[in-house]
This record gives C-alpha cells, structure tokens and sequence, in this order.
C-alpha cells in the first residue's frame, strides 16, 4: 500500500512539471489565423467525365516492327494460279502474326515428325501442313533447327504471291 501512494505521489510530481502556462505560440497562431482576410472559399473544379479510347489498330502490323520495303520496279507480279484458300477452316494458330513465335523445339515418333512453337499464350505442336500466321502460312518442312513456311500474300495489285519464310530455333540463353 505504501508503495501504491509513492507511486501516485511521484506521477503527481511528474506530471505537475510538465504543464506550464506558456501557450505564446499557440496564441501568435491563432492571431495569424484571425487576422487573414475572410473570403468566399473557391469552387470546386468542374468535373470532365472520361472518355475510353478503342484500340483498333492491334491486326496491323505492329509499328515497331521495320515496314517490308519493296523497289517498285523490281516488285515482283502475283499470279492468277497463286490464291489462298479461302473455303477451309482457320486453325487456331492462323490468328497471330507469325513474328508472335519462335521455335523452341522438335519432338518425334511413329506419326512423323512435330516442332513446338511459343507464342499465342503457350507453347503449340504443328506438323508438315498446319497453317501458321495471319497470311495464309502453311509449313512445309521441319527440321532440328527450323521451319521453313511459305505464306501467300497479296501483291498489291489484286494478285497473290508466295513468300518464304523460316522459323530458327530459339536456344535457351
């Protein structure tokens, strides 16, 4: 018990050297406040609702990526016999640039012979004859270190021609 009333004791002492009377910095604030002007206090700004923007430009070719440049004297004609087949059905690969894969790999068995692609959210097995590409891609021979794909675009000029093209294979770095 005598040592609760020290306590109380000592924490009365404390606390009584810890108030004081001087509130002059308090006051001179409060003066500095009293004595701004009184004015209408400002609107608030005007609210601009958003407006969305719709990227519509994601099947073009990307601009990033350097234009084909064709001499417009050495452009080469398309052919009447030369046209992509527009009556079969699209596999799902034909739905990206082929720039969007790389070959990662090559895989064999009994059917033949497969490469693995990455690109279109994973990683994909084609095989001699699966389309590939935007323009009209059909492969046409794989080996350990590539594929070879031979696309039919348009010349221009209402024609069609036929364009090589290879995927290199892409080691692990």
């Amino acid at each position: 018990m005598v040592f609760y009333k020290r306590s109380i004791l000592l924490s009365v002492l404390l606390l009584s050297g810890c108030g004081g009377s001087d509130f002059t910095d308090l006051q001179g604030y409060m003066d500095e406040v009293r004595a701004r002007p009184k004015g209408e206090i400002e609107p608030l700004p005007k609210f601009q609702p958003y407006e969305s923007f719709t990227y519509s430009a994601s099947a073009l070719r990307s601009p990033f990526q350097p234009p084909v440049k064709l001499e417009i004297l050495d452009r080469q004609k398309g052919s009447e016999n030369i046209k992509p087949d527009e009556s079969r059905t699209k596999q799902f690969l034909e739905g990206f640039n082929i720039e969007a894969f790389t070959m990662v790999g090559t895989l064999a068995n009994a059917s033949g012979a497969f490469a693995l692609v990455s690109g279109a959210g994973g990683v994909h097995r084609v095989r001699i004859g699966d389309y590939l590409g935007r323009n009209h891609g059909r492969i046409l021979a794989i080996d350990e270190s590539k594929i070879d794909v031979i696309e039919i675009v348009p010349d221009g000029e209402g024609g069609w021609l036929e364009r090589p093209r290879s995927l290199s294979l892409k080691e692990r770095s």
